[in-house]
């Protein structure tokens, strides 16, 4: 059992990522990654649905016909889901605000309806609820790469807090110039697809070089 856990944590974390191997979930890494703080809710919300959509369809896979076993995984989805967005709307409602559509946009997330699909219709509750929750771990670890990257440059801070005054990085000289204000590009979309570009790239490099070795 814990063999299996740990397969399936280095699979859904590294080498099998939804993100870096499968190359999904890839439009919210274009739109919310400009902030650390919007990044975190959203994949943190993304692990919740991922991990209880997972563990509910597992629990009614005997159940649920297998022609319409779609449409109920997306009805599973949906709640948790609307369970998310009013969540944030009662608690965080500037940050609700500020996602937007996006938080609704997580139903058409490929990697939750792929695990639901490939994983949890084959596999025991436990194991799929574990199965959601590090491929939604995963997806959150390289958008908070990406949102670190693009809020530290566009921004100057990490979580909102300024960190980069004058070209100096926490007292420290770094490459930015004497009175950096952030460059807008890390702001825009295209930021986050060719820094997305680099991670794959750097990513299957290490894979490619650790398979050889081996």
């Amino acid at each position: 059992m814990v063999g299996k856990l740990l397969t399936i944590s280095k699979e859904n974390l590294w080498t099998n990522n939804p993100i870096f191997i499968q190359i999904l979930g890839i439009c919210s890494a274009l739109a919310v990654t400009n902030n650390l703080i919007n990044t975190t809710i959203m994949s943190a919300g993304l692990i919740f649905v991922t991990g209880f959509s997972n563990l509910t369809v597992s629990l009614l896979k005997h159940i649920i016909p297998r022609k319409v076993r779609m449409i109920i995984q997306t009805l599973i989805i949906a709640f948790y889901v609307i369970i998310v967005d009013l969540i944030l709307r009662a608690f965080l409602p500037d940050i609700s605000r500020a996602l937007g559509p996006y938080i609704g946009l997580i139903i058409t997330n490929c990697i939750i309806m792929g695990r639901a699909e490939a994983f949890a219709g084959s596999h025991p509750p436990l194991i799929s609820l574990w199965d959601g929750l590090t491929s939604g771990a995963g997806y959150m670890g390289v958008l908070m790469l990406i949102a670190f990257i693009r809020e530290l440059l566009g921004y100057g801070s990490i979580f909102g807090m300024p960190v980069i005054l004058e070209g100096k990085l926490f007292g420290l000289w770094l490459i930015f110039p004497e009175g950096f204000q952030g460059w807008i590009i890390m702001l825009m979309p295209p930021s986050a697809f060719f820094l997305l570009g680099i991670f794959i790239w750097i990513a299957k490099t290490i894979m490619l070089k650790h398979k050889d070795k081996s």
